[in-house]
C-alpha cells in the first residue's frame, strides 16, 4: 500500500511535464507561447486516460490476487 501511495503522490506533485514529440514541439513553437501551453496541456490530458485505465486494471488485478 505504501508503494501505491508513493506512486500516486509522486504523480500529483509533478508541476510541469514536457510531453511533446519533435513535431508537436515545432507546431507549438509556431502557434505562440500561450497556445503552445494549451497544446501541451491537451497532450497531457489525452495521455492521462490510458494511464488511469491501466492503473485501474492493475489495482483490480492486485486486489483480486490479494484475496
Amino acid at each position: 500500500m505504501k508503494r501505491i501511495s508513493f506512486l500516486i503522490l509522486s504523480q500529483l506533485l509533478v508541476v510541469s511535464a514536457m510531453a511533446q514529440c519533435a513535431i508537436c514541439t515545432k507546431t507549438a513553437g509556431q502557434i505562440g507561447q500561450e497556445a503552445g501551453k494549451g497544446f501541451n496541456a491537451g497532450i497531457l490530458y489525452l495521455a492521462a486516460m490510458p494511464f488511469a485505465i491501466a492503473g485501474y486494471i492493475a489495482f483490480k488485478w492486485w486486489k483480486q490476487d490479494k484475496s
